[in-house]
């Protein structure tokens, strides 16, 4: 087994790791022996993630399955309190869960928007953060945040997930200075458009989602979208000690996008 896919004896927690591309590394994670928290709001997608969990894990082992809404405070304390009592420590922090809404600057319920996608998309990755960190310190462990390309440039009519997503990559640079002295490294990675269930979460349908990942693949340079288990391979690299000297970074993988 190679080293950068060895996590045997980690404790791995991914949000919104019930579908897309958390649960693609959830099950990823399991697959080279760790110990994973599944965790989104729909209790039966996490109870099957965490099937196909066990069913790849080397030992069977047999993932933590919290469900949870991460925009909330209470949610997210429950989440890490669960994570320590059931392993007593914490190696890896994905922050994976997000939310998008598209709206004209216009909209009259405009605030209303900005705080649901600022709860799921910012403010958890700030508070899971803030409570992990006493763990993350005795393991040297390290977060893993996933942004969007959103946050690079912009994009019409997406200004609140591109807002949500910029403030995200800069949270990652800041905190990778304060949290290296402890032993804590911090990334963050910028996927293109990735095949999964997100658009039909915008109100499209399958058929309309299916054309739009076309005509995305169609415009670049490799001509495809990307596929959860594209962004999965890079969050298990970021985990792993092979990029022990890494931190800080927007890791892009966009297909040249």
């Amino acid at each position: 087994m190679s080293t950068s896919k060895d996590f045997n004896g980690k404790v791995v927690l991914i949000t919104g790791s019930s579908g897309g591309i958390g649960a693609v590394a959830a099950v990823e994670f399991a697959r080279y022996g760790a110990q994973v928290v599944v965790t989104g709001r729909d209790s039966q997608k996490v109870s099957d993630v965490a099937k196909q969990c066990v069913k790849v894990s080397p030992k069977g082992l047999k993932p933590l399955e919290v469900v949870a809404d991460v925009s909330k405070n209470d949610d997210c304390k429950r989440l890490i309190d669960s994570t320590i009592s059931a392993f007593k420590k914490l190696d890896v922090l994905v922050n994976n869960a997000g939310r998008g809404i598209g709206c004209p600057i216009t909209d009259t319920t405009i605030l209303d928007k900005y705080q649901e996608v600022m709860d799921t998309n910012l403010k958890s990755v700030l508070y899971l953060t803030h409570l992990s960190v006493e763990h993350l310190e005795k393991t040297k462990g390290n977060i893993i945040n996933i942004s969007s390309v959103a946050g690079l440039k912009p994009y019409s009519g997406a200004f609140l997930y591109c807002m949500s997503k910029s403030a995200m990559d800069m949270l990652t640079k800041c905190l990778a200075l304060e949290l290296g002295p402890k032993g804590i490294r911090v990334n963050v990675i910028n996927p293109a458009a990735v095949r999964t269930n997100f658009l039909n979460a915008l109100g499209m349908s399958d058929q309309q989602r299916d054309q739009r990942y076309d005509e995305y693949g169609a415009k670049y340079p490799i001509r495809r979208v990307g596929e959860s288990i594209d962004i999965a391979n890079v969050i298990l690299f970021l985990a792993s000690d092979e990029s022990s000297f890494v931190t800080g970074i927007n890791f892009v993988s966009d297909g040249g996008s």
